[in-house]
């Protein structure tokens, strides 16, 4: 039997680490996108334009409508187009995850399976495949349904999850959680799974953590709350707050837990498509928490809400080395996730 990543001595950084480059991919075909596509590449491409300002951007456009006005929006000041068929934009979930060794770089491909067969996902689940090709980057298959906006790692041996999303049934129903937590120390390199329970309201992943909770240092955790007690996430994330506190590190030690709160205002779907798919007055699931950490930046989804500069103003702190920057999500968040979701950085080595 071969080893494994972690006996090969193999680690998953954390997000803060150098980055080589971050690669995402362009959205195209306004039905999927329920009829706010024109609105959706607008967000995307003013958060490209930014994160551009400090590191790579490997963009993946799915046709030539899509890649013509890429860029014709963006230009090509340190971003890289790429024209290949996918699915979806969500590169959080469908790019490979890189561990690191010194200066080598292994790529995991893990199964994706459009967040437990909800959407279809045959292309997607191809991108590692493709990314892996054009940076030349080995790559260690594994047919564990995973999805990295499930998983978020301090880069000391910790990692942070929820129940809803991995023990859902229909992602690796042959699967316990103990049976779970070796494959994450296998892969990922990690000691210890810290286990939240549920996510936001109407989140199609299933509760995925990095729209709830963050590692924003080793030591340090940024997480959601809800300020109204009447809606259904306020339980929720008092629950996850409450735990949250008692988790301790491979040395005992409690995390220093940072809150923020979630936006004011609730936003839903609306429109023609959304009516055709019997979701119009859907609750979408806007988060601060879906924030990017980039070479010198970290971008944060606002949705012109009164919470949005307060959020802000909580985070500056945290990144002293780092611009904390907010732009536009309300477009993309139709789309059920933000800046987080449809990023994956590569690490530098």
């Amino acid at each position: 039997m071969s080893q494994t990543p972690r006996e090969q001595g193999f680690t998953m950084p954390p997000e803060w680490a150098a980055h080589q480059c971050v690669w995402t991919g362009y959205p195209a075909n306004n039905e999927m996108w329920l009829g706010y596509l024109e609105p959706v590449r607008q967000d995307f491409a003013a958060f490209l334009q930014v994160l551009a300002q400090f590191e790579r951007v490997e963009l993946v456009c799915r046709d030539t409508e899509a890649h013509e006005d890429a860029k014709a929006r963006l230009g090509s000041a340190n971003i890289g187009f790429h024209l290949q068929a996918h699915n979806d934009v969500w590169f959080r979930d469908c790019a490979p995850i890189f561990v690191t060794r010194n200066q080598e770089i292994m790529a995991i491909d893990w199964k994706f399976n459009g967040w437990g067969e909800k959407f279809a996902a045959e292309l997607d689940d191809q991108m590692p495949t493709f990314i892996c090709q054009q940076q030349n980057i080995q790559r260690t298959q594994t047919k564990v349904v995973m999805e990295g906006g499930a998983l978020e790692v301090n880069g000391a041996g910790i990692l942070l999850t929820t129940r809803q999303c991995l023990l859902e049934k229909h992602r690796n129903p042959q699967m316990n959680q103990d049976q779970l937590e070796q494959v994450l120390r296998d892969y990922l390199g990690v000691e210890k799974i810290l286990w939240l329970e549920d996510g936001l309201e109407n989140d199609h992943t299933d509760g995925h953590v990095d729209t709830i909770t963050r590692f924003i240092a080793a030591d340090t955790i940024v997480t959601c709350i809800c300020e109204d007690p009447t809606d259904p996430n306020y339980a929720v994330l008092e629950h996850n707050l409450e735990l949250l506190r008692s988790f301790t590190d491979l040395q005992g030690q409690p995390f220093t837990i940072v809150t923020i709160p979630l936006p004011k205002n609730k936003i839903f779907l609306s429109g023609e498509y959304a009516k055709a798919e019997g979701l119009d007055g859907a609750r979408l699931p806007p988060t601060y928490a879906n924030f990017y950490i980039g070479n010198g930046c970290v971008i944060v989804p606002t949705y012109n809400d009164p919470n949005d500069q307060r959020v802000l103003e909580l985070l500056r702190p945290h990144f002293p080395d780092r611009q904390v920057i907010g732009c536009n999500s309300h477009g993309l968040i139709h789309g059920g996730g933000s800046f987080h979701c449809v990023t994956q950085q590569q690490p530098a080595i």
